[in-house]
């Protein structure tokens, strides 16, 4: 990609702007980290020490006085609450947006922004960078290239082992906040899911709240009926002492199992930059194929993980942007999730399967 960089302003320096979008901004050709917006003097220290020539503004409102003149993209990273009042004012004044998951915490308000952003005609896009991880990636091509056969079942774990609280917003019980790990955690296995098996017919849905002091759901089961008729489950939750494989797909000829989270958000969290090698995995933690063995006695072949590719996504962003690429994710896809979301809410609420 040539020509001048299109010019970002990140608004948000918590762990969504610092780990996630800064780096990827910084390391995608065609795009230039120009300035970050918050409020927090230790965050603004960060920034300046990580980005020396960034700006800093304290609020968007300061970055906004000047965005249209100044900036090309607009990267919404800050608490969920805000993602909709800060994308409809980019919109607005005519500036492509993406805004980190989830877009928003309705699906009427997800689509109300697609709307906008076509009536403005700039970009509007979600940060699902899941759809990035390498045994995604792996699975994805697993599928596409028949070696499971017709998928029965899809199995997905986003686990963790977190007796603590952390307090903040994400563990808020004001509705609000748009906290919990259904909105959170569960944007991503729902993203994933519905990426993978198209849209889901009906939902069930149990959210749990485990832990002491604790406000918002922590422990949640998501099950899907797509409309093919692969059933998915999904589970996402901070109390769990024993950790299940991260994939389990059964299909009409194989099956495939897989342990372990994909290691870029490590790798960002550690310092750690794009460049050769980025995304790759040992050959310990492959997952495997096969049918009728288990893969914890050795059962089944190694299959080869694909590397995560977390910058293509940016690099997607940029191509859409400067020469009318496909949108790596829409607001309407976003949407689909949040239907998704809002019916597994329901049918945990009230017990039942609610049909979409």
């Amino acid at each position: 990609m040539t020509g001048t960089p299109l010019r970002v302003g990140l608004i948000g320096y918590g762990l969504a702007g610092s780990v996630f979008h800064a780096p990827l901004i910084a390391a995608t050709e065609g795009l230039a980290l120009d300035t970050v917006v918050t409020s927090n003097p230790e965050r603004q220290k960060q920034a300046r020490a990580e980005f020396p020539d960034v700006r800093v503004a304290a609020t968007p409102d300061e970055l906004f006085e000047r965005a249209a003149d100044d900036l090309d993209l607009i990267v919404v990273a800050s608490p969920n609450k805000t993602h909709v009042p800060l994308a409809t004012t980019a919109l607005k004044a005519g500036l492509p947006v993406v805004v980190d998951k989830p877009v928003a915490g309705t699906a009427a308000e997800a689509r109300e922004l697609a709307a906008l952003a076509d009536e403005r005609g700039v970009l509007l896009s979600v940060f699902q960078n899941r759809r990035w991880d390498n045994d995604f990636l792996t699975l994805r091509r697993l599928v596409a290239d028949g070696e499971l056969g017709d998928v029965l079942r899809f199995e997905s774990r986003f686990e963790r082992w977190r007796p603590q609280l952390k307090g903040g917003w994400r563990e808020s019980g004001d509705p609000a906040e748009i906290g919990g790990l259904l909105y959170d955690l569960g944007s991503h296995v729902v993203d994933q899911a519905l990426a993978l098996f198209g849209p889901a017919a009906s939902v069930y849905a149990e959210t749990d709240v485990r832990r002491p002091g604790a406000e918002t759901d922590d422990d949640t089961f998501i099950a899907l009926t797509h409309t093919g008729g692969v059933r998915s489950h999904l589970y996402v939750s901070a109390t769990t002492a024993q950790l299940g494989p991260r994939f389990r797909v059964l299909g009409s000829r194989a099956g495939y199992v897989k342990y372990g989270l994909d290691p870029q958000e490590a790798a960002l969290r550690e310092g750690t930059r794009p460049g050769p090698g980025w995304g790759t995995e040992p050959e310990s933690l492959w997952g495997r194929v096969g049918a009728g063995e288990s893969p914890l006695t050795g059962g089944g072949r190694p299959e080869p993980t694909l590397p995560g590719d977390y910058p293509a996504y940016y690099a997607a962003v940029a191509r859409a942007i400067t020469s009318g690429g496909a949108n790596p994710v829409t607001a309407l896809e976003a949407a689909a999730a949040l239907d998704v979301l809002e019916a597994a809410r329901r049918s945990a609420r009230d017990g039942v399967v609610v049909t979409l």
